[in-house]
């Protein structure tokens, strides 16, 4: 094992699987001359070469297509986008193309790519920075959609993202990349894709979170705790496919669930997963199920507005003892 910061641990997944397999390649703006915008790909250009880590113009549109191009041509490339907000000017190629030739070449083409990059909220970055996009793209058949919440399952599944030869969106989180964590430093270290975790073991309520949502998660179970009240934590880890199956056997035992997202409320992945615990488990629910999100409104600026815009502790506190009859 070895203690590594998020960003640490993405580039140590992305440099295992270019030292193993020389048709992958890192392509985006500012990854090379510059070792990435937030340092996640610092070495890499002395490493590989300029030939396996290209700097782009300012064209998501342009190097995404490219990176399809390539993978429809035997290379297994590694798309870096700044922001997904920027794969907005990207969303055609990623839509139309990278999600779909599998399926209208009769199987004759795959899209092995990984469109890799930080999402959702970071601070005061506006309306048009602070999009979480994991609702967007888990919509989209032919796309798998990854969101690791700490350093050791962002390298197991980044290097699986990479072998996988379907296309993959691999949701990372700006606020993380510092965060440290131990990371196994086993060889073929591959966590697979479509298995949640279990984070935490409990038997009152089931709690449900992705991404940064899932440190929330932790800090409402320990809230609840010094209630006397354990609260089960699910980490989904992969979007699309959904592991519903270990959600309904925690809600077997629970008989509640709270999910929090951060998402915009309106057909978002809480509303997706809420509908399937219906659907899968209604019997086992002695309580509506309930969702923390973000609001459904763009973001704000304004830090105090911010903070109101994004899902809460307390909410997701409240909205447990709610499920539990407890208020």
């Amino acid at each position: 094992m070895a203690n590594l910061q998020y960003r640490e641990a993405i580039r140590a997944a992305m440099v295992e699987e270019m030292d193993r397999d020389d048709r992958i390649f890192l392509i985006g703006e500012e990854v090379a001359e510059y070792n990435g915008a937030y340092k996640v790909s610092e070495g890499m250009l002395d490493r590989f070469g300029a030939k396996r880590v290209i700097d782009t113009p300012i064209s998501e549109n342009g190097f995404s297509g490219l990176g399809i191009g390539a993978a429809l041509n035997g290379l297994r490339p590694i798309v870096e986008f700044m922001t997904f907000n920027f794969s907005f000017v990207a969303i055609d190629q990623l839509i139309n193309n990278a999600a779909k030739i599998r399926y209208m070449s009769g199987g004759q083409f795959g899209v092995p790519i990984v469109f890799r990059g930080p999402n959702g909220a970071a601070g005061q970055l506006a309306a048009t920075h602070n999009t979480s996009t994991e609702s967007i793209y888990a919509t989209i058949p032919g796309l798998k959609v990854l969101s690791p919440s700490n350093p050791d399952d962002a390298k197991g599944l980044l290097k699986s993202a990479i072998r996988d030869d379907d296309p993959i969106v691999f949701l990372e989180s700006e606020v993380m990349y510092g965060m440290k964590g131990e990371v196994s430093d086993a060889e073929e270290y591959l966590i697979p894709i479509g298995k949640a975790r279990v984070a935490r073991e409990g038997s009152d309520v089931t709690i449900v979170a992705h991404g940064k949502s899932y440190w929330l998660a932790l800090k409402t179970a320990e809230m609840l705790e010094k209630d006397g009240f354990e609260a089960e934590v699910i980490d989904p880890r992969t979007i699309r496919p959904f592991d519903i199956d270990t959600v309904v056997q925690s809600i077997s035992k629970t008989n509640r669930c709270v999910i929090i997202d951060e998402s915009n409320p309106f057909a978002s992945i809480s509303s997706e997963v809420a509908y399937q615990i219906q659907e899968r488990a209604f019997d086992s629910l002695d309580a509506p199920v309930l969702r923390i999100t973000a609001k459904d409104v763009p973001a704000p600026y304004a830090k105090n507005l911010m903070d109101f815009y994004m899902p809460q502790v307390k909410d997701a506190y409240d909205a447990c003892r709610k499920v539990m009859y407890v208020d």
